[in-house]
């Protein structure tokens, strides 16, 4: 097993409650190597993160790993067999506040 695919699986069975369903899968094309990330579907949630902030920061990491290695490496995370989507939120329309900047959020916090 190489380098960046024996990372992933250490970040990801370290992020997940079912660390045996955990596979990783690594192929190398023209474009450079791409590992592929299969998890129990209970656990993509801890994958993915908020808003795909997890996902983007292995990935981030995971090109700090193969840039190292003079390799372009990417990351695929495979959708469970069975696992359901929920619907894509949209802005929430029942918010009665406007959104605050940050600048408003610092100056209410130095008021």
């Amino acid at each position: 097993m190489e380098r960046d695919q024996e990372f992933v699986e250490f970040v990801v069975k370290a992020l997940v409650d079912t660390p045996d369903a955990v596979k990783t899968n690594r192929t190398i094309d023209e474009r450079g190597v791409l590992i592929t990330l299969d998890v129990d579907a209970k656990d993509m949630g801890m994958i993915i993160g908020r808003e795909g902030a997890t996902a983007k920061a292995i990935r981030t990491l995971l090109r700090v790993v193969g840039a190292k290695n003079n390799a372009r490496v990417n990351l695929k995370i495979n959708e469970p067999e069975g696992s359901q989507r929920g619907e894509r939120r949209e802005e929430r329309s029942d918010r009665t506040e406007p959104k605050k900047s940050i600048d408003d959020v610092v100056n209410d916090i130095n008021v």
